[in-house]
């Protein structure tokens, strides 16, 4: 596994301020410019765009750079106040060593399909004390998890890359509290998330649930209890020690496990605070796969151990916008994108589940309304 940060920094970023939002990735306005950009693909139109250094919404410091995880060449951003950087990345005020913790936690955020959320960052301001981080897909298609529609045939790999990008890279970047991570998944991005990367890494983000981990083993042994997702032979635990909270938002996408929940990871899923939200119309095949995810999570927990009312309180669900795909403010993608970003602490770190400015209240319990209403398809 090659993990490497630093040279990239040297002698591959020009740290000046560049600027903040996306730049249009359509062409230059002449036919010439369109038919140059339309030759090429969503991963060689965004590396046009340039990396380096640009003051957040809050006035945090973001760093827009690239490392190479497991032979990929991965794109990813960082936002906080220049002194939590480490001292090593040259950026101006940046005082920390590298590898101590600092006081701020994470909000991980993972795209859509072809990397609208990247670029526009809806959580580079700091909330309730996490730093935005977000991870560009390193894919031609900048698909989260590669392949297209549900078919993630990358997921694995690429499950296994954000996972060494938060335990390695980001250390080299940023002080942070690794015991505070969280995720948030917009449309593929959730896919990724709740398909691959939470049934087999859960365990490094979150400590387990009390006696959860006896009790799926238990059930291991008594051959389980009609789960869709059977526990494998015992493993080293990811986390046995150590108080790790984690919590999971996940926009406008979601799929049952592809992979085998570990019994470490399932037990860290019954201490993980986890929300679906989804619009009336969603896109088509995600209103039969959200709601496959949700039985499939509601179960998880449940087999390790968790009453009915401890899911309520861990496992939340919404789909009352009245908006398209994503469109969570009843307008826009991109604005409703952020309206999520915006209420993350409402939503999933015990808040009012109000989405911000408005008196929509999305913190309905999964027990008993695992199968979603929709009105209509985007």
């Amino acid at each position: 596994m090659m993990l490497t940060l630093r040279s990239l920094i040297l002698t591959g970023l020009t740290l000046c301020l560049v600027e903040a939002s996306p730049r249009n990735r359509k062409g230059n306005g002449n036919g010439r410019g369109a038919a140059s950009q339309q030759s090429l693909t969503a991963q060689e139109q965004a590396d046009q765009i340039p990396q380096g250094l640009s003051v957040a919404t809050d006035g945090s410091t973001i760093l827009d750079t690239t490392a190479q995880v497991n032979g990929q060449a991965v794109r990813f951003k960082v936002s906080a106040p220049a002194d939590q950087f480490i001292a090593d990345t040259g950026i101006e005020g940046a005082a920390a060593a590298a590898g101590t913790a600092g006081t701020l936690g994470l909000n991980v955020l993972l795209h859509g399909d072809g990397g609208q959320s990247f670029f526009d960052f809806p959580n580079q301001a700091v909330q309730d004390n996490l730093a935005g981080v977000a991870i560009l897909a390193p894919d031609p298609n900048l698909f989260w998890g590669g392949g297209s529609g549900l078919e993630r045939t990358d997921g694995v790999a690429h499950a296994q890359i954000v996972n060494d990008l938060v335990q390695q890279i980001l250390p080299q970047v940023l002080a942070f509290d690794a015991n505070s991570v969280s995720f948030t998944g917009v449309s593929g991005g959730s896919l990724l998330l709740s398909g691959f990367f939470m049934p087999a890494f859960m365990q490094n983000f979150a400590s387990p649930a009390a006696a959860a981990t006896a009790n799926a083993r238990a059930r291991a042994r008594r051959g389980g209890s009609g789960s869709r997702f059977p526990l494998p032979p015992r493993q080293a635990a990811g986390n046995s020690t150590g108080q790790k909270t984690s919590q999971v938002l996940l926009n406008c996408g979601a799929l049952l496990p592809q992979v085998t929940v570990s019994a470490e990871a399932a037990a860290a899923l019954a201490n993980t605070r986890v929300h679906f939200q989804s619009t009336q119309d969603e896109l088509a095949e995600l209103q039969a796969s959200i709601p496959d995810a949700i039985v499939a999570y509601e179960q998880v927990v449940a087999d390790a151990g968790l009453s009915a009312q401890q899911i309520a309180a861990l496992q939340t669900v919404d789909n009352s916008p009245n908006g398209g795909h994503c469109e969570f403010d009843e307008q826009d993608f991109v604005s409703g994108v952020q309206l999520m970003a915006d209420s993350f602490s409402a939503v999933v770190r015990g808040g009012d589940g109000l989405l911000a400015g408005t008196n929509v209240n999305v913190l309905n319990p999964v027990p008993g309304n695992e199968q979603l209403v929709f009105s209509g398809a985007s």
